[in-house]
């Protein structure tokens, strides 16, 4: 063994099964179990990191609800997404360790501090599952959503994978003593491999951006401004939305004790984003429609927004020194405001009512309000369901907006506003068809915006929209035989590396019996000692033979690989890689 593989052994064998200075003597009969369940402990935890991943677009709706049930903020989101990469990186190592011992011939025996943080580690996840099928069970959708925008190159990366185990596959497959045992082997190997090579038949009608023509740009709605540059619900968060080009304002109307509608989106309490405890400390905790018209006036709704830059895990919006001078002089705008500023650019307003009365008292103060500030009814794109039929009367010209699919069809509607992962690729694409607008909220990553584009997606209401309004198209789009060629290339070429591998472990391990080129050096020189000149001739030619055997072989795996190379080279036409690459494989010819 080379001084590299010595290395690598001691250090493997060493984190793997704490053995530095030999290898383990005792014989374990569940080695082979706890090296199954560090597989699995890493499928897990990698899944586990996948589905944080996925709802990282609603990592500040997470962080509001458990801000509203400890009354202090924490960055809950971003602990859990360092806990659950640290226990990916972990069980990921691990089982690199294992594999490389494996390979090495070194014997698996996991420690037991690994067995127990494996175990921990596993209740974890278990923990999250739970938490998030109780406390956020309407996130999961987003899920599948996130596997639509990453399935073509999650295929290739598990072609790969395969592509690179299947060395070890095979060289288990041929140590394994019982036909049953090597059938078995290739039987799994097969289905798994068939089942990567061929899923992309489904990733072509799965992602929305395998398509041949792209729709139209979405357009983009502030949701409550531009909140990752100013204060949420401010009219500085909506002055710096219209730098967008936003098509709407998304906002929260609540209706003050004295009966005027301000822009709140919080209910319960006003302590995420005003002052409130400092101005009025014995009613911090008071619902927000419990304050008067002047007492609303008196908070500062940057303070929120000030708060937040104490969170190392938060990132700060570069601003002037001005700009955070306006922060710390932000007041709590009323409806009026909005309305004023909508009416001056032309921008429309979609909102909430946050404490919808059955007694029609704040759609009534709402709608009234809205009239009286002369703005066009047509920017108004009303929402609250409740009391639906009595606006429709005081305002026919207002936009009737519909936040489910049923109620749009009932009321024969043509906008919709729903979350984006509550339709499908398909039923937008249908809506899009019978000029049906649809809204999708609250779109924050340029991935899941991507997505949306390539559905179909009428509009957007955004935090980011200083990120979106840049991206002239999505992160990656694919024409449907553009991405057939790249698949099957992509299977071919593992299918033939696959092959190949069979092959020189079927030489190593069959004919050569298991020897490399040193053990047959050492006997040649063992036999050249004891003067056995007509038993080690044969054998030389024995052992010539074998070695002739395996280059002709790895020559023509070789020969063949770069033939399909160079063949699909000139498919997609990659005329200046083309000169580089020939070189490079008549190198690796010659010497081989």
């Amino acid at each position: 063994m080379s001084g590299r593989c010595a290395a690598l052994a001691i250090c493997s064998r060493g984190i793997y099964s704490c053995y530095w200075k030999h290898s383990s003597e005792r014989k374990r009969r569940c080695a082979c179990c706890w090296f199954s369940f560090v597989g699995l402990a890493t499928l897990l935890t990698l899944a586990w990191l996948f589905i944080w991943m996925a709802l990282y677009n609603s990592r500040d709706d997470m962080n509001t609800k458990t801000f509203e049930k400890m009354k202090e903020w924490i960055n809950w989101f971003m602990v859990i997404v360092i806990i659950s990469a640290v226990l990916a990186i972990y069980c990921l190592l691990l089982l690199l360790f294992a594999l490389f011992q494996y390979a090495l011939n070194e014997p698996l025996d996991l420690h037991c501090v690994h067995k127990v943080f494996l175990s921990v580690g596993l209740l974890i996840v278990l923990a999250g599952v739970v938490a998030i099928s109780r406390e956020w069970k309407n996130e999961w959708p987003t899920v599948p959503v996130f596997l639509q925008a990453t399935a073509p190159f999650l295929q290739l990366g598990a072609v790969l994978a395969l592509t690179l185990l299947s060395g070890l596959v095979f060289k288990t497959y041929y140590r394994a003593r019982r036909s049953a045992s090597r059938v078995f082997i290739m039987l799994a190997w097969a289905v798994v491999s068939l089942v990567v090579f061929l899923c992309p038949l489904l990733i072509h009608d799965f992602s929305p951006c395998v398509l041949e023509e792209l729709p139209p740009k979405p357009a983009l709605v502030g949701h409550r401004g531009a909140p990752m540059l100013a204060p949420e619900n401010t009219m500085m968060s909506f002055r710096r939305s219209l730098e967008c080009n936003v098509t709407a304002f998304e906002t929260d109307v609540l209706l003050s004790k004295d009966g005027h509608p301000f822009l709140m989106h919080d209910n319960a309490s006003l302590r995420r984003t005003t002052d409130v405890e400092k101005i009025f400390p014995q009613r911090k905790d008071n619902s927000s429609n419990s304050f008067t018209r002047n007492e609303i006036r008196r908070l500062n709704a940057g303070q929120g927004f000030l708060d937040l830059q104490t969170d190392p895990l938060q990132r700060t919006p570069s601003l002037s020194d001005t700009e955070w001078s306006n922060v710390r002089n932000q007041s709590v705008p009323f409806l009026q405001d909005l309305l004023d500023l909508a009416k001056e650019h032309n921008v429309s307003i979609i909102f909430d009512l946050k404490n919808e009365r059955l007694n029609n008292s704040d759609a009534n103060y709402t709608v009234q309000t809205i009239l009286a500030s002369g703005i066009a009814q047509n920017l108004i794109w009303w929402l609250p369901r409740v009391h639906r039929a009595d606006v429709k009367k005081m305002a026919p010209g207002f936009r009737q907006v519909y936040g489910s699919l049923p109620a749009l069809r009932n009321d024969n509607g043509s906008h919709l506003n729903v979350k984006y992962n509550k339709l499908s690729t398909k039923e937008m694409r249908e809506l899009r068809n019978k000029n049906v607008s649809v809204n999708l909220w609250v779109v924050n990553q340029r991935w899941l915006f991507s997505l949306v584009w390539c559905s179909g997606a009428s509009s957007v209401t955004t935090n980011a929209c200083h990120i979106f309004k840049d991206m002239a198209q999505p992160d990656w789009t694919l024409e449907p035989k553009l991405y057939m060629m790249i698949w099957i290339s992509a299977d071919l070429v593992s299918l033939l590396m696959m092959f190949g591998l069979f092959l020189l472990q079927r030489c190593c391990l069959r004919h050569a019996k298991g020897r490399c080129l040193a053990t047959i050096i050492n006997q040649i020189s063992l036999e050249l000692k004891n003067k056995k000149i007509r038993s080690f001739s044969c054998q030389l030619k024995f052992n010539i033979h074998n070695i002739i055997k395996c280059n002709l072989i790895f020559q023509s795996f070789m020969k063949a690989l770069f033939h399909f190379s160079l063949l699909i080279l000139l498919i997609i036409d990659v005329d200046h890689l083309l000169n580089m690459y020939i070189n490079k494989l008549k190198c690796i010819l010659l010497v081989s």
